[in-house]
């Protein structure tokens, strides 16, 4: 019996050690598999697995968008700005269309709840559809509130002018996604765009962001642009083509101010024009800036240089006499008139008169080659090389024989075209002495040196010449500015049509230099179709030049001469009934 015992009690107790041994293996085993999940990373689904996948579900990396370059005046005074504004969308795979909160939505989105879930039926497949673009922060921030699971904000900029109109065509702007479309928005694109940056952030299942994990790399901004113009200038020029464009019921217009000393374009407005801030009734007709890409024959603008051309030449001076009898002159099967006969006059009185007899003969007596060459060392046929985009190089042709009549067009502005930039830097040519200067839409801090295309005491004398026509019995008496020397041309050009010139419809042109004595500014009018009696440069274009040009002369201080302030003081202090 005590053998049996021994027995049973050996067999208990091997039970007992194996429940024992169990029993101390299943926490170790346990606690291996959970290091194995949340320790070891080489482990197959080990914690390396698990944070991958918990990851993949709620960390995201969001695009940090990046400043637009402020584009301003030469001044400082801002053109372009980015504002800060949300963009709202939708994952329409986590959003429930019959869901109650739509209808707060759809009135928050002004549209109506019908309109909003057949948008949603419509993108059911997809997990991406824009609810509104470039909303302001307020208005994102009460649709955010709604907390509608599948709605979202995007941190995002829009460009806002505040020049508005007045630039509008230099400046140019952007699209909804912030790329430049026309002005100088699309020629500085490059230099204007920032690189955007990326963040990671931890997001939960209704895909709001609960934490900012990590930097990935920052946003960069834009670099800035500093144009030429100063806005005050520009409101001026702005606000005279305005008026003159509704006094003389004309189709467009332009105008150029230009800085002799450094070839900075201090203004340039265009009519018509549109409101960057508001292209819901944008017309084509308004994008162009017609300065730097509408063509038109220069005409009379030109005798100048068909002058300057003479002087070069060595037959003539400003006293040469040119005998105009009986005020008209047939040139192959077409006669050239002035507006009377002028009899015998010298060539300041050529310019003074604009006599196209008397520019005629002078031309016919010339070289050809010699007039064009002239015309295309002071701009004409080339690109002024401002970057704008589709500024126009203009067309100077040049005739391998040259008939009469091409001579006589070619000597008073006819049979080639220009714009009105490329009009501004010739006229600076002879107001920098025979300099010609590039041409910039930028703020240059360095003065250029130019290339000397005119002989600078020819420029000085064609100054002289030149002051004459804006005196009393010139064309351009309205050109005249108080106290100043005003020297300049009107130019008054018939349309071209499909069929050759049209009778009646005429373009209008006045440039000008001031102070003639030392020019610091030159300023070209463009009066483009004006309706009614008056139609010549001397009539629409002039008075345009002298309102602008005043103001800009005491915008930016430039005194008149002290032959000119004593002349008015005599002038002021003379009694009646002296002799004048």
């Amino acid at each position: 019996m005590s053998g049996i015992r021994h027995n049973k009690l050996t067999i208990q107790r091997w039970r007992y050690m194996l429940v024992v041994m169990v029993l101390a293996i299943l926490p170790v085993a346990g606690f291996w598999h959970i290091a194995s999940l949340q320790v070891l990373p080489d482990v197959d689904r080990g914690y390396e697995f698990l944070q991958i996948q918990g990851q993949a579900r709620t960390v995201r990396t969001e695009t940090i968008p990046a400043y637009r370059g402020v584009i301003t005046d030469r001044r400082g005074e801002p053109l372009a700005v980015s504002t800060p504004v949300v963009t709202l969308w939708a994952n329409p795979k986590l959003m429930d269309n019959r869901a109650p909160e739509l209808a707060e939505l759809a009135s928050l989105l002004s549209i109506t709840r019908e309109e909003l879930q057949q948008r949603l039926v419509r993108y059911a497949n997809k997990e991406f559809m824009y609810l509104a673009r470039q909303v302001t922060p307020e208005q994102a921030e009460q649709v955010l509130n709604l907390e509608i699971p599948g709605v979202f904000g995007q941190p995002e900029y829009k460009r806002f002018y505040p020049a508005g109109e007045v630039a509008a065509q230099l400046v140019g702007f952007t699209n909804i996604d912030d790329r430049g479309q026309e002005g100088m928005e699309l020629a500085y694109d490059h230099l204007l765009t920032g690189v955007p940056g990326a963040k990671q952030v931890l997001k939960d299942l209704k895909g709001r962001v609960i934490k900012d994990l990590a930097l990935v790399h920052s946003e960069k901004p834009g670099q800035n642009l500093a144009l030429s113009i100063d806005l005050r200038l520009q409101y001026t020029a702005y606000r005279e083509l305005k008026a003159a464009m509704g006094k003389f019921q004309a189709v467009s217009g332009s105008v150029v101010i230009l800085d002799v000393r450094t070839g900075e374009v201090l203004a340039m407005a265009n009519q018509p024009s549109f409101n960057p801030n508001d292209r819901s009734q944008l017309s084509s007709d308004a994008l162009r800036n017609r300065a730097v890409t509408d063509l038109v024959e220069p005409g009379s603008t030109m005798k100048p240089f068909t002058v300057l051309a003479a002087l070069e030449s060595g037959k003539y001076s400003p006293e040469t006499l040119i005998d105009t009898n009986p005020g008209s002159i047939r040139v192959g099967r077409k006669t050239f008139y002035d507006h009377r006969n002028y009899g015998v006059i010298d060539l300041t009185t050529l310019l003074t008169k604009s006599s196209q007899v008397g520019t005629t003969k002078m031309a016919l007596d010339l070289e050809p080659e010699h007039i064009r060459e002239m015309f295309y060392r002071v701009g004409m046929g080339k690109s002024p090389g401002t970057g704008f985009p589709g500024e126009s190089p203009g067309s100077l042709p040049d005739y391998r024989r040259w008939p009469s009549i091409e001579r006589a067009n070619f000597a008073f502005g006819h049979g080639f075209s220009a714009t009105a930039l490329q009009l501004a830097q010739a006229y600076a040519v002879i107001a920098s002495d025979g300099l010609k200067k590039p041409v910039s839409l930028l703020s240059v801090n360095d003065v250029p040196v130019g290339e000397q295309v005119v002989d600078p005491e020819l420029a000085t004398t064609m100054r002289e010449m030149m002051t004459h026509v804006t005196e009393t019995g010139g064309t351009a008496t309205r050109a005249a500015i108080s106290s100043y020397d005003v020297a300049g041309k009107t130019g008054t050009v018939h349309k071209v049509g499909k069929f050759g010139y049209e009778k009646n419809r005429y373009v209008s042109m006045f440039a000008g230099m001031v102070p003639a004595d030392n020019p610091r500014l030159v300023t070209v009018v463009v009066i483009n179709d004006p309706r009614g009696d008056d139609y010549f440069g001397g009539a629409v274009a002039a008075p345009v030049f002298s309102e602008v040009t005043a103001d800009a002369l005491r915008m930016l201080k430039i005194p008149p001469s002290l032959e000119n302030i004593q002349q008015k003081v005599v002038l002021n202090n003379r009694k009646p009934g002296d002799a004048t």
